[in-house]
């Protein structure tokens, strides 16, 4: 028999959906896929491998177990469009968990990832015009709106991360009762700890080979100093995190201020705004209204 997902983590990039993923894992009774973010219903070149490689990903998992995997593709509009279309089709049952941050910490840690990766070469706040996904994907209502609109809020859980940092263990109770757990989970402060100044590392395949030659690491260690050391990764690494200034954040906020007034509505939060989302957000947990239930409109 085929398995597929009982729910996905559907996003929001950047906003700690590994960190869920890897504690939901840890729990006796779940099973997540590896790799954690196959986005097999949103990029094209692995869609093509077809339903038999991608409930492969769940064969291994024993009876009873539920199932679930991590894309953050998922909620990339306009970038990965027809998603929900195939999710509905081929996932009709799924549970949908969707992990929102302060959208301007969002957009800087995906500029941080992105000039990382070299996709982003600009100043951030030169990126946040140019590249219009930063915001796009921190446009909170936009991106939930095909789920609630094809699933109905039953089948969509909000989580804000600034919640489950202050409150881990009632997050994840709150997440394993929304996909049906009836294990007793138990969050795990040593499960999922990730390096940030290694995520502030530009890449370079050329630099990791050389460093990780067993010949030249060894005399890169024994003898190059380290503080020179130091120095030569310093070229390589944001020290610093950027913020953005001026022009740049008030157009952020702006565009982002509109989307969250809709987001808000849905979930019952008078004055949602970029200068409240934070505290809004801890006060949680929060729902649908019922009177916006499945079609994604205010209340």
């Amino acid at each position: 028999m085929m398995r597929k997902p009982d729910f996905i983590i559907v996003g929001a990039m950047k906003c700690a959906t590994s960190s869920l993923h890897e504690q939901l894992a840890a729990q006796t009774g779940l099973f997540m896929s590896t790799p954690k973010e196959p986005n097999f219903f949103s990029d094209e070149d692995v869609f093509v491998r077809g339903m038999d490689w991608y409930t492969g990903l769940f064969a291994s998992a024993d009876n009873g177990d539920l199932c679930g995997e991590s894309s953050t593709h998922y909620t990339k509009l306009p970038v990965h469009a027809g998603v929900v279309e195939r999710l509905a089709e081929h996932t009709p049952d799924a549970k949908f968990i969707y992990v929102m941050r302060h959208p301007v910490d969002r957009l800087v840690s995906a500029y941080i990832h992105e000039w990382s990766e070299r996709t982003i070469t600009e100043s951030i706040d030169e990126a946040v015009r140019k590249h219009t996904r930063l915001i796009d994907y921190s446009r909170y209502a936009m991106q939930l709106r095909p789920y609630l609109e094809r699933f109905g809020p039953e089948r969509v859980l909000p989580v804000f991360f600034e919640a489950m940092h202050d409150r881990p263990q009632d997050t994840l109770e709150r997440v394993c009762r929304f996909i049906g757990y009836q294990g007793d989970p138990r969050w795990s402060e040593t499960v999922g700890q990730q390096n940030v100044s290694a995520q502030r590392m530009r890449s370079s395949a050329w630099r990791d080979a050389l460093v990780n030659l067993p010949l030249l690491s060894t005399i890169r260690k024994t003898l190059v100093p380290q503080g020179v050391r130091d120095k030569v990764k310093s070229m390589w690494t944001m020290n610093e995190r950027p913020e953005l200034s001026g022009d740049a954040l008030s157009y952020a906020t702006t565009e982002l201020d509109r989307d969250l007034a809709e987001l808000g509505a849905w979930l019952g939060i008078d004055g949602l705004s970029c200068a409240t989302f934070k505290d809004k957000a801890q006060a949680g947990p929060h729902d649908w209204r019922p009177d916006a239930a499945g079609r994604g409109e205010a209340a």
